[in-house]
């Protein structure tokens, strides 16, 4: 008879996220754990500015339906999801390699690729040699045991460094993750752009919109209005794609856009505006209050003058999950009371600062 093979759960669930947003992560998680109404006994551990949060089951119970449930696509602060298993610490120099052999096994996990990722910090960004160090060896070592195999689900396994002596073990699955590094969308600033602000609006439609729909909804011929738009960061990638652009602001907008011949610029308030026909987008980066920028959104919705936005809220220093979970929940009522379908999305992006973008798409 064969001895039973041990199994250790992955009584964890990590996420990354960007420094200093964590506490910001941390009340999300823990709103969205209780709206669930998942039963069972967890604590949130954040570190200040060490871009991560641990959601840590306080009598070891597995957390992979946790993590599913409370999936990646649904989370504001989140960059990426892993169930994971406890933080190996004080890891000899002299071998690093061989506590995570022991812990895989023990776990019983088996994954097709591996990736190591540090912190979004500087601290991070130093172990990038070591990790390099550490990649070949390992890789070798689980293929020879099983560990790393092909045909074992597209599960990802993840070697998370947090210092040169302690790392910790996830495990992520196709469809809840993100398939970038570090849950980071990383894009060549384009020759032209008047602003780096161009780069948020490009990562919002790779965040929000799948490959295969921007032919569809991205097409030359479209139309825009760009709220706020000077000098012309999201109005460029408007025109990149071939859309007529109305660029709604009292400031100058850049030359070059202008000589497009695809952008009328309006000296006008952009929280008042309205187009003279209904448009196919509104993208909107304007530094004013949250609940102003909701209030116009809703009135573009529901009124039928766009069917697809992008924008940003500038949040505050503090309870910015909250102010967030607030303006969403303003919207969704505005929408739900109008009788619209829509599909809504919120990220805080890569490109992103203190603010978070959303989308939404009125479904026809």
């Amino acid at each position: 008879m064969s001895e039973q093979r041990p199994s250790l759960p992955a009584s964890e669930w990590l996420l990354y996220c960007r420094p200093a947003l964590e506490s910001d992560l941390a009340a999300e998680l823990a709103d969205r754990i209780t709206d669930a109404g998942i039963n069972i006994e967890v604590e949130i551990d954040e570190l200040p500015h060490g871009g991560y949060v641990r959601v840590i089951s306080t009598e070891g119970q597995a957390l992979n339906d946790v993590q599913r449930q409370v999936s990646l696509a649904s989370l504001v602060f989140a960059r990426q999801s892993l169930v994971a298993l406890p933080p190996l610490d004080e890891l000899e120099r002299s071998d690093r390699l061989t506590p995570i052999i022991e812990q895989l096994s023990a776990a019983g996990w088996s994954a097709e690729e591996l990736v190591f990722e540090a912190p979004d910090t500087n601290e991070g960004k130093a172990l990038t040699s070591l990790a390099r160090a550490l990649e070949r060896p390992l890789t070798s070592q689980l293929k020879r045991r099983k560990i790393l195999r092909r045909r074992a689900g597209a599960r990802r396994l993840h070697v998370f460094m947090t210092s040169g002596n302690s790392l910790q073990l996830g495990l992520s699955f196709r469809g809840n993750r993100s398939e970038h590094p570090n849950g980071i969308q990383r894009l060549r600033f384009p020759h032209g752009a008047p602003s780096r602000s161009t780069l948020k609006l490009e990562e919002a439609w790779h965040q929000f919109l799948p490959a295969e729909r921007w032919e569809e909804v991205l097409a030359p011929g479209s139309t825009a209005a760009d709220l706020g738009a000077a000098p012309g960061g999201w109005t460029w990638q408007l025109v990149n794609k071939g859309m007529q652009v109305y660029a709604v602001d009292n400031g100058s907008m850049d030359k070059g856009l202008m000589r497009s011949g695809m952008v009328e610029h309006l000296q006008e308030d952009g929280l008042k505006w309205l187009p003279p026909w209904p448009l196919d987008w509104l993208v909107c980066d304007m530094v004013e209050r949250p609940s102003r920028v909701i209030e116009t959104i809703a009135a573009w919705l529901t009124g039928g003058h766009c069917r697809y936005t992008v924008f940003n809220l500038k949040l505050p220093m503090k309870r910015r999950w909250q102010e967030v979970s607030e303006c969403l929940g303003q919207l969704r009522e505005r929408l739900d009371a109008a009788g619209l379908r829509y599909q809504l999305r919120c990220r805080q992006l890569y490109h992103d600062r203190e603010e978070v973008t959303v989308f939404v798409e009125v479904l026809r």
